[in-house]
């Protein structure tokens, strides 16, 4: 193979990763902005509903970024975005659970007392205390001074929670999220996480059998 061909071949293999990623992200978005339980919904509710459709999304460009996946991002750029995106998907889950506080104060109180009469409910809230947990251990990981092995340990186990929590209750849901594009996606993100936790295990391995 020439080394035009190489780079033709490169380039292409590029392209589809961006494409398959951003259809991932759209389309369960855009099926999501036409579903019709949200013709009779007050805006509050919409953009709540939404932000949790983006905190989904949000979960799959994460491990995708820490397994290097993504071509043209350097492993430095990977970990700033990766900052970035937690922030955001911080910021996601507060309007989240802030948009359902104002539309219906008295179930969101079941659901952080586990006293609600949904199973979804329940993953959602550890998952959300996980996401606080997790921002809150990025933050002062300097002041704690925890050594890479245990940051890593910690913020692996909190990343699992999370994902596991989040698809639970996503798929649990039956709303705003199209039934296939929301499994599609919630496969992605237990897939994507999973290669993670595989390749973190591997090099953990190979790290004492030096």
């Amino acid at each position: 193979m020439t080394e035009t061909a190489s780079k033709r071949s490169r380039a292409v293999r590029a392209a589809l990763i961006w494409a398959a990623l951003v259809c991932a992200i759209v389309v369960p978005l855009a099926l999501s902005a036409a579903s019709p339980l949200l013709e009779w919904r007050g805006p509050v509710y919409i953009v709540a509903a939404f932000a949790g459709v983006v905190a989904l999304a949000l979960l799959l460009i994460q491990p995708v970024l820490i397994s290097g996946l993504l071509p043209e991002v350097s492993a430095y750029r990977a970990r700033r975005f990766h900052r970035w995106i937690g922030a955001t998907l911080l910021a996601a889950v507060i309007v989240h659970v802030g948009g359902l506080w104002i539309t219906s104060p008295p179930d969101v109180i079941d659901a952080l007392l586990f006293d609600s009469p949904t199973p979804f409910s329940n993953w959602g809230v550890v998952a959300m205390w996980a996401v606080f947990a997790s921002a809150l251990l990025a933050a002062f990981r300097r002041r704690l001074r925890l050594s890479p092995r245990s940051w890593r340990l910690a913020h692996t186990s909190l990343a699992v929670v999370i994902v596991v929590g989040s698809v639970v209750h996503a798929l649990l849901i039956e709303g705003t999220m199209e039934t296939m594009s929301k499994v599609a996606l919630s496969a992605l993100v237990l897939a994507a996480t999973a290669k993670v936790m595989v390749d973190l295990w591997v090099r953990a391995t190979r790290s004492r059998s030096r």
